[in-house]
Order: C-alpha cells, then structure tokens, then sequence
C-alpha cells in the first residue's frame, strides 16, 4: 500500500488517472473537514470508479481509504469486485483483514466484506479444498476455512464479548456452512462465554438461537431432555446472579417457544419473590435450586414473572397482580414506575369488567 503521507496527486504512477473532487454547494452550511490525506484519496477513488478500473493498485487505494474510514461503504463494495475481476487470493484477504476486523468490529462494513467472500469462498471450493474459480492458494475445505473464521470471532469477542456485529456474523457463518463439526463445540463456546460473564445477553441470545433456533442436530433429537436441560441451566444461572435480566428472559424465552404455562414454575421463582425465602440457602435441588448466599432479594423479575402468573390465571388472582405491580413501582423497580402505574390501572379495569 502506498505511504499515507504521500499524496496520490504526487505519485507519477497515478498521474493517468482524473482525480474528481465531492461535490458540495460553493458555500455549504456545513462543510465537512476531510483531512488532505482522505480528500485526496477519496478523489482519486472517485476518479478509478468513473473509469472502472480494476486492479492492484486498485486494492491499495481501497485498502488505504478502508484504514483511514473502516465505514466508507462505496470502498469496501469496489474492493470487493476488484478482488474478483483480478482472481485475488480471497484466503489472503481474509488474513489482510484480520486485523482491520479486530481493530474496527463495530463497523458493520468489517463483517459484511468477510460475509461476502466467505459466500464466494464456498461456492467455489470444493469438497477437497480445491478452489475451482482461482480465487484462492488455499487447499483447506469449506469446514476448515470456516473453523479459522469461528477462532477469529473468538479473538474479537475477547476484545468485546458484546459487540453485535460479531456475534451477527458468527451466527450466519453456523448457518451458512451448517457444518455438524462446527456446531458440536458450539455450546461449550457459549458455556465458556457465560462463564466469564453471566449477564451478555448477547451470549444468552446466541444460545437461545443454537439450541431453539437453528435446527436439530445430531444428540439432541430428544426435545423433552434438551428442554428440561436448558430449564435446569438457566435455573442455576438464576440462582448464582438472581437480578440478571438475560438469564430472566431467556427463561422466558423458553418457556414461551415450548408454550409452557409460566404457572408450572411458580415453585422455583416464589423464593426470589421475596426478601426473605424459607427455603435453606444450601438445599440441593437441580428443579428448583435456591437463591445464592447473600443474594439481593426480592428480585424485580422474579416480582414481575409472578404478577405475570396471577394476570394469566384471572379471576381474583388478578388482584394480586396489581399489588405485585405496585410494589415494583413504588419500591422495587421504581425507573419504571410509570410503566408499572399503568399496568395497575389496566389490571383495576379488567377487575371492574368482570364484576
């Protein structure tokens, strides 16, 4: 790639090429302050896309503007056509972009580009590894082109175990090669990722879209054990951090995917309910295991999934509800209050329209 600090206008090997400044009124309201180096390489780029140049040295421009703005979208799509119409190495783009991805994650561009030559990828690589459209020096297969993908995810998520885009992008790439081998390690991920912090809903999301959302695989045909063995884990996780609001709506998550009254769980959330619980804090059970020691009860979600209970049940029981409902708004979930205040007016009329 070209030297930043030399400017593409001083360079003899792009004198051929018609630099075409962005266009903006004579006396803008408010003029953008590109710097030197951006404005003269985004100039030449406009001037390379008029004349539709594909090359290598088109690769350095993009490649330049891409570090300079990893969101100019226009660069990433060029660079992408230019490796194509070229024959690029797309394995070696990848590799090139490695550190841009880890640098930039949460730029959407980053992972759309590596989506789309992971898709040029498979589709032209065959079973073997041989890359039957010459885009490629690599003689890995299509599995184990997308298991160093599953590693580079790993490593940015170190750096951010919430950024979307990643998590976005790992989630296409299971589906995308759907792969049984890429899969199996998939919940020890998650596990690994939960431990290190039990309240990444975006790790309690990727979850949820593993085990409910992305097909049967094989060892987890029988639905009744996986169902029961996410409601035993989710318990647990509840149990060990009782205010961790992802942990609270993936139970819910689960229960409404399976159309499983809230009802049959009243038992193990009661004693988050309140500040107080009789059950002993060392009782083992795996069905309905306890608050943790010193745990900050009564726990707001647990409140709320018991009002939600009584609401459902009706009759009487949806007074009980709006008693439930009160106390979060006056005490235990007062940043809410409003929101609460209107599920009490809302509970009182139901109570009216029955009477």
């Amino acid at each position: 790639m070209s030297s930043p600090s030399v400017l593409y206008a001083e360079q003899p090997e792009w004198a051929d090429v018609i630099p075409i400044p962005q266009y903006e009124n004579v006396e803008p309201l408010a003029p953008i302050l590109y710097t030197p180096e951006y404005k003269d390489a985004t100039d030449y780029f406009r001037g390379i896309v008029k004349t539709g140049e594909k090359s290598q040295r088109v690769l350095s421009l993009t490649e330049h503007i891409i570090r300079l703005n990893p969101a100019h979208y226009s660069a990433w799509q060029y660079r992408y056509e230019t490796l194509l119409a070229i024959k690029a190495p797309l394995d070696v783009e990848l590799k090139l972009m490695d550190e841009i991805a880890i640098k930039h994650m949460k730029t959407y561009q980053v992972w759309h580009h590596r989506r789309l030559l992971m898709t040029h990828l498979l589709r032209n690589t065959d079973s073997t590894g041989i890359d039957k459209g010459s885009s490629s020096s690599s003689t890995q297969s299509p599995t184990q082109i997308a298991s160093s993908e599953l590693t580079l995810i790993a490593r940015t998520l170190a750096e951010d175990s919430k950024n979307y885009h990643t998590w976005s992008y790992r989630q296409w790439l299971l589906a995308f090669f759907n792969d049984d081998s890429l899969w199996e390690r998939e919940l020890d991920f998650v596990d690994s990722m939960l431990n290190a912090d039990v309240r990444n809903n975006s790790a309690w999301h990727h979850r949820f879209f593993v085990v409910f959302q992305s097909g049967v695989r094989e060892g987890e045909q029988n639905r009744d054990r996986v169902l029961k063995r996410e409601l035993i884990y989710v318990k647990q996780n509840i149990s060990l951090a009782p205010n961790n609001a992802s942990a609270w709506n993936y139970l819910r998550g689960v229960l409404d995917l399976n159309k499983l009254p809230y009802s049959n769980l009243v038992t193990f959330v009661q004693p988050y309910s309140v500040s107080h619980p009789d059950t002993p804090s060392d009782l083992v059970d795996l069905e309905n295991p306890p608050p943790s020691r010193g745990a900050q009860l009564p726990c707001p979600a647990a409140i709320e999934f018991l009002a939600d209970v009584y609401e459902k049940e009706g009759g009487d029981n949806v007074l009980k509800a709006t008693e439930l409902w009160k106390s979060l708004g006056s005490e235990h979930d007062t940043i809410r209050k409003r929101y609460w205040e209107f599920r009490v007016k809302e509970g009182l009329r139901a109570i009216q329209a029955q009477s």
